[in-house]
C-alpha cells in the first residue's frame, strides 16, 4: 500500500495526515492499520522510528470516533507506556492526529503533582495515556476507571518488562474488561514478552519490522576508535567542523552526561542532560528547549533511545557503545526519521571493542571505519578472532596483581613483627608474674615473720609478769 488513503482512514484523519507531512506508510503502518480497523489484536515488533506510535494512534481514533457514548465521556481507550517522554510524546501525536475529530485525550505519569492531572479525569475523556506506576495509583484512590477500556495497547513492552513493571502490568490486565481490542508493540521478543502477549492476545496479527531494515536505510554509520580521555575533544571537533545543529549524545552513565554537558559548556557549546536522576520538570524541559532549538546537543541515557521523537536530529553520537547491542539500533533510529538522511558516530576506546563485535553480529555487517581524525588509536580495534562483549582491562589487571603482591610481602614483615611483638609482651609479662611472684612470697614470709613475733610478745610479757610477781612476794 503506497498511501494512506488506500490503508481505510477516514477523511478526517487523512486530513491531519497531510498536515503533519506524511506521504507514504511506513511498513508497520501499512501492515498494522488495515487489521486495527477490522477489530482483529496486533503484536507488532517494531524499532523506533519505524512510525509505530501512527501505527496505532490512527486506527484508535477511528475506531473510537465511529460512536459517542450517550452520558459523561469514559475512558474506551488506554495507552500504556514505560516512561514519561514517551508517554508525553504519544499524547502529542494523539492531538497533532485528532485536531478534526471531537474525541478527549489526556496523559498522566508520575514526578509531577497529580491535582492537574485528576481535574482533567473528572471532565471526562475518551483516551488515556498512562505510565503503569501513576495509572494504579489513581485507581486506587478512585480516580480512573478502565472497566469499560474498548482499545487496549501496551507500547514498549520489552522495556516495560525491563523496568520492572510485570506486577503493576499483571494488575492492570485483571482490571480491564474480558472483552476488548488488543495492541502490543515490541522492539524485541523475548520468551518473556511472547509469554505475555500470549495472555492477553486473542488470534492476534503479527507485524514484524527486523533490525536489519533499519540501520542499513538512509543513516551514514562511522566508528572512530580513540582513547577514552581523547572522546570529548573529538567530539567538540566533530561539533564544531561539521556545523551541528542538533544531535543526541548517548552516554553509558548519568553521571557521564552530567559532566559532558559542563565540558561542553566549556567549550561553548550548548547542551542538556537528559536522565533518570533528573526531575520530571528538569527533563521535560531539557527536551523541550531540545526541540524548540534552544539547545543543540542533548546528552542522554538510554532512557531516551526509545521513543522520543525529535524532528530534525542530523546526527546521533555513540560517545560510550552500549554494551546491549539492540540499544546501538535504538539509539542510531534517533536520526534519519521522516525519510530524512542522518549520521551516526561510534566512538570506540580500548575496553568496547568487545561491544562493537556484538553490535556488527547483530545488524549483519561491519561498519565503515573513520581513521581520518587526530585521535586515531590503533589499541582499539578489535583484534583477529575476539570474542563479543566486554573486554577486560590488562593493565587493571596487571596494577591489581601487582597490589596484591605487594600486599603479601607487606603482609610477612608484618606477621613477624606481629609474633616478635608477642614474644616480647608474653617475656613481659612473664617477667611480671616471676616479680609480683616473688613480691607475694616476700609478703608472705614477712607476714609469717610478723605473726611470729606478734606470738612471741605476748610469752614475753607473760615472763615479765611472773618475774614482777615474784619479786613483790619476796
Amino acid at each position: 500500500m503506497n498511501n494512506f488513503e488506500s490503508l481505510g482512514l477516514s477523511k478526517q484523519l487523512l486530513r491531519s495526515v497531510a498536515e503533519e507531512g506524511y506521504e507514504t506508510p511506513t511498513p508497520v503502518q501499512s501492515q498494522s492499520i488495515p487489521p486495527l480497523l477490522s477489530g482483529r489484536d496486533v503484536l507488532g515488533v517494531a524499532q523506533t522510528g519505524t512510525g509505530k506510535t501512527a501505527a496505532f494512534a490512527l486506527p484508535v481514533l477511528q475506531v473510537l470516533s465511529r460512536s459517542k457514548p450517550q452520558s459523561k465521556r469514559h475512558i474506551r481507550a488506554l495507552v500504556l507506556s514505560p516512561t514519561r517522554e514517551l508517554a508525553a510524546q504519544i499524547h502529542e501525536r494523539f492531538s497533532a492526529y485528532s485536531e478534526h475529530l471531537d474525541l478527549r485525550h489526556d496523559v498522566i505519569f508520575g514526578g509531577v503533582s497529580q491535582k492537574p492531572q485528576v481535574r482533567k479525569l473528572q471532565r471526562g475523556l475518551d483516551i488515556l495515556v498512562a505510565t503503569p506506576g501513576r495509572l494504579l495509583d489513581l485507581i486506587n484512590q478512585r480516580h480512573v476507571d478502565i472497566r469499560k477500556v474498548e482499545f487496549f495497547v501496551l507500547d514498549e513492552a520489552d522495556r516495560m518488562l525491563d523496568m520492572g513493571f510485570i506486577r503493576d502490568l499483571n494488575k492492570i490486565l485483571d482490571i480491564l474488561p474480558q472483552r476488548r481490542q488488543n495492541l502490543l508493540f515490541s522492539a524485541t521478543m523475548p520468551k518473556s514478552i511472547a509469554d505475555l502477549a500470549e495472555s492477553f492476545l486473542n488470534n492476534a496479527v503479527r507485524v514484524d519490522v527486523s533490525p536489519k531494515e533499519l540501520t542499513v536505510d538512509l543513516i551514514e554509520q562511522k566508528i572512530m576508535f580513540v582513547r577514552k580521555s581523547d572522546k570529548r575533544s573529538l567530539l567538540v571537533n566533530i561539533i564544531k567542523e561539521e556545523q551541528v545543529n542538533r544531535a543526541i549524545v548517548f552516554t553509558r552513565t548519568k553521571h557521564g552526561a552530567n559532566r559532558l554537558v559542563k565540558q561542553l559548556d566549556q567549550s561553548r557549546i550548548d547542551a542538556a542532560a537528559i536522565h533518570g536522576n533528573k526531575s520530571q520538570g528538569a527533563r521535560t524541559k531539557a527536551l523541550a528547549d531540545f526541540k524548540k532549538g534552544h539547545i543543540s546537543i542533548l546528552v542522554a541515557t538510554d532512557i531516551a533511545s526509545r521513543g522520543i521523537d525529535v524532528e530534525g536530529v542530523t546526527h546521533v553520537f555513540n560517545y560510550d557503545l552500549p554494551n546491549d547491542p539492540e540499544s546501538y539500533v535504538h539509539r542510531i533510529g534517533r536520526t534519519a526519521r521522516a525519510g530524512k538522511s542522518g549520521v551516526a558516530y561510534g566512538f570506540c576506546d580500548d575496553t568496547e571493542s568487545g561491544y562493537l563485535i556484538s553490535i556488527q553480529r547483530l545488524i549483519g555487517y561491519e561498519i565503515p571505519i573513520d581513521e581520518d581524525h587526530e585521535f586515531h588509536f590503533v589499541r582499539a580495534i578489535p583484534k583477529p578472532g575476539q570474542k563479543p562483549g566486554k573486554v577486560r582491562n590488562n593493565n587493571s589487571s596487571r596494577n591489581r596483581s601487582k597490589s596484591n603482591q605487594n600486599r603479601q610481602q607487606n603482609a610477612k614483615p608484618n606477621s613477624r613483627n606481629r609474633r616478635h611483638r608477642s614474644n616480647q609482651r608474653n617475656s613481659n609479662q612473664s617477667r611480671s608474674n616471676n616479680n609480683s611472684s616473688r613480691r607475694n612470697n616476700h609478703s608472705r614470709s614477712n607476714n609469717n615473720s610478723s605473726r611470729r613475733n606478734n606470738q612471741s610478745r605476748p610469752n614475753n610479757n607473760s615472763s615479765r609478769r611472773k618475774s614482777h610477781s615474784r619479786r613483790s612476794r619476796n
